[in-house]
């Protein structure tokens, strides 16, 4: 018997649950010193190429490729599209956009902060070259 089939019957628990979650993520993860030395080090960047470099130097490309899928996964998910449709326009596995998906949902913010900027940024890049014509 699948135990999630009837939670849309009960929207506050679930919502309680999602809140709950983020709580106990939010409080619960410190990092550590590599990490927070890893976020000094890439605020450090001044520009996309500075920033592929150091990526490159850092991880292989295939780490590089698999970090840009999951963000590619992000950004088609919070626009709507299904799970299966994502797996299958990225060609990464279902089991990746589905964790992609929990941390989308129930992470500490990371990718809808990047997707919004993202989206801004392009918002004002179009808006941007379309005045110039």
């Amino acid at each position: 018997m699948r135990t999630g089939r009837y939670l849309h019957l009960f929207p506050k628990a679930l919502d309680f649950f999602d809140k709950l979650v983020y709580y106990l993520t939010m409080t619960l993860y410190q990092p550590n010193q590599k990490v927070k030395k890893l976020a000094q080090a890439l605020l450090t960047l001044q520009d996309q190429k500075e920033l592929i470099l150091f990526l490159r130097d850092l991880l292989t490309e295939p780490e590089i490729e698999e970090l840009a899928g999951r963000l590619s996964v992000a950004i088609a998910l919070s626009e709507g599209k299904s799970q299966r449709v994502v797996a299958k326009e990225t060609g990464v596995s279902i089991a990746t956009v589905t964790r992609v998906n929990q941390w989308l949902k129930r992470g500490m913010g990371g990718y809808q902060k990047v997707i919004a900027a993202l989206k801004a940024s392009n918002d004002s890049h179009s808006l941007h070259h379309s005045t110039k014509q």
